[in-house]
């Protein structure tokens, strides 16, 4: 028997390298982005006089053609992606925290894990909101608009200004948000936890439901809880599972999201409120490059451009998604498979993060109180300015992590310091693009403390 030639045998086709997943996310915020502003311009050109109605049927700015395929193709092949993140969000977050916990072994080791995630968070979150405030205070991005700007402004946006006032008046009192941490019905919770129907506290509610059966698991001995531990590992594993079947379509859902947004918004609005946008974006950056950059080098223990580079898939899909409950899978993966964290340390520093830590929404919730104070003329006092700092910062653990999430707490501090709740509406027009950004910061933060709790924790157990 000839032999054969063991170049040939050995000779396979190079195969093609796959793009990695968050490089197609990005390609697709690119292109979705690009497309949206193009088609933008095309359909907002000036027509000939009387045409512009039949072109505008509603009223609304909009091209009716372009408004119908943002609406009714890009939107909704969008939502197909975040609806499959959400529809396993509820039981992920339950699962997860609740195995973090029975992972931390001892409720020693469970208050000594909770409370350097509380401390970091709160460090991060009051240095966040005293950024923006600094930086609204230095530039002033309110300051310059006209009257009539204002009044046009507040006009254009008044109709999506009411409905979040009328939510802000039905805000419970901090003595009934408190004691509403605390479920009397979990899976009332648990149904109304991402729209907001729910009779109590929602997430928060969901995940405190989460922590107490974690504990309870660690009190019970191991031969009783072994099926119940077994399930909880089970839903997890599924739940994965499908956040995978939906992170296949990620590319193309976020770019339909970004193409929705920018086709009907533009660079118009973005115009009108330049230095506002700026200001926060600054706030963004700065606390993302400067804080976390310190925090992850002197707590964390790694470079911050080794950090950014690992974590990059994670900022990507927060980006895309502008939702921390949604880019939850993801941050846990790769706190799992780049950064290497503890499985433990992980579930539960990243699922309570993911409502209790908002960085970038304590920020922009302090911008855009300050903000609109300026627009409004109303001189807040350097006690009204604390209060304001404060009460970000409690927002901040309070928000949802959803879209928007942040905006009715908004107006709850905004009324609390006498700018009127009705403006809003000045903001509403870029507050998605904000959004993303923010989202990416708090998602950015939640991983960063996970870093640095797991080291510390590490550190602890060595000694």
């Amino acid at each position: 028997m000839s032999e054969v030639s063991p170049t040939v045998s050995s000779y396979h086709a190079p195969q093609r390298k796959r793009r990695p997943l968050h490089l197609k996310i990005l390609i697709g915020l690119v292109l979705g982005a690009s497309i949206g502003l193009v088609a933008n311009v095309v359909y907002t050109q000036p027509v000939v006089a009387g045409v512009q109605d039949s072109l505008d049927a509603d009223a609304n700015g909009i091209h009716d053609h372009l408004d119908w395929v943002a609406v009714n193709i890009a939107d909704p092949v969008g939502k197909v992606f975040l609806r499959l993140v959400f529809m396993v969000v509820v039981p992920l977050v339950f699962a997860a925290l609740a195995l973090g916990v029975v992972g931390l072994g001892d409720v020693r080791r469970l208050g000594r894990v909770g409370g350097r995630t509380l401390l970091f968070t709160v460090a991060l979150s009051m240095s966040a909101v005293t950024i923006g405030v600094v930086l609204v205070n230095t530039i002033k991005p309110g300051g310059g608009l006209k009257h009539e700007q204002r009044e046009a402004l507040r006009a254009q946006y008044a109709g999506g200004a009411a409905a979040l006032v009328q939510k802000a008046k039905q805000a419970k009192s901090l003595k009934d948000t408190l004691l509403d941490i605390i479920p009397e019905n979990p899976l009332q919770e648990m149904v109304g936890a991402l729209d907001g129907s729910s009779k109590g506290n929602g997430m928060l509610a969901v995940m405190f439901f989460a922590l107490i059966i974690g504990v309870a698991i660690t009190l019970v001995p191991q031969d009783r809880t072994r099926t119940l531990v077994s399930l909880l590992e089970g839903v997890f594993d599924v739940c994965m599972v499908v956040i995978g079947f939906a992170m296949r379509i990620a590319p193309y859902a976020v770019a339909c999201l970004v193409f929705a947004v920018t086709a009907r918004l533009g660079i118009d609005i973005l115009h009108k409120l330049m230095w506002f946008v700026l200001t926060a974006l600054l706030g963004f950056t700065i606390h993302m490059l400067v804080v976390y950059s310190l925090t992850i080098r002197f707590f964390g223990g790694m470079g911050p451009l080794e950090f950014f580079r690992k974590i990059s898939e994670a900022m990507v899909t927060a980006f895309g998604t502008s939702s921390s409950n949604a880019t939850l899978p993801t941050a846990l993966r790769v706190a799992k498979d780049t950064l290497r964290l503890p499985r433990e340390v992980a579930h539960f520093v990243l699922t309570v993060g993911a409502t209790g830590n908002q960085n970038g929404t304590a920020l922009y919730e302090g911008v855009v109180v300050l903000f609109l104070a300026q627009v409004f003329g109303v001189d807040l006092t350097i006690p009204q300015q604390i209060t304001v700092v404060l009460m970000s910062v409690l927002a901040g653990v309070g928000t949802a992590g959803v879209p928007g999430g942040s905006l009715p707490l908004i107006v709850i501090v905004l009324q609390s310091v006498g700018v009127p709740g009705e403006g809003i509406g000045i903001i509403l027009g870029v507050d998605r693009i904000l959004d993303m950004c923010r989202t990416v910061l708090n998602v950015t933060g939640d991983l960063a403390i996970a870093t640095c709790v797991s080291r510390s924790e590490s550190r602890t157990t060595e000694a």
